[in-house]
């Protein structure tokens, strides 16, 4: 039994490692060119971040992640993030306004 129990925490050990390897990855990855902020690779980060905010705590040996890891607080940054990475809600995009047409032929 205590075989099993070591090797379910080194597990844990080892997916919470690389889940905060892959956010910091995201991290470096989200940031444009352009200065601007890649919704879709935000929107990723912060779900890792908040997995790792699960995990963190059945992980003895695991530090800090290194960010502010509430989960209120990544959660309302998960749902801005996702808004974004899909359009949604605010991140909406402008839809053209509607136009009378008043030729009915259709094009040749």
């Amino acid at each position: 039994m205590n075989d099993l129990a070591t090797a379910r925490t080194h597990e844990y050990e080892r997916v919470l490692s690389d889940i905060i390897a892959n956010a910091e990855r995201l991290d470096i990855l989200r940031r444009l060119e352009t200065g601007g902020i890649d919704p879709h690779a935000s929107s990723a980060l912060y779900a890792l971040r908040y997995a790792a905010t699960i995990l963190w705590p059945i992980v003895p040996s695991a530090p800090s992640p290194g960010y502010r890891h509430d989960n209120e607080h990544l959660l309302w940054l998960i749902g801005n993030w996702r808004d974004a990475a899909l359009g949604l809600g605010e991140f909406a995009p402008d839809h053209p306004d509607l136009q009378i047409v008043t030729d009915t032929t259709p094009p040749s």
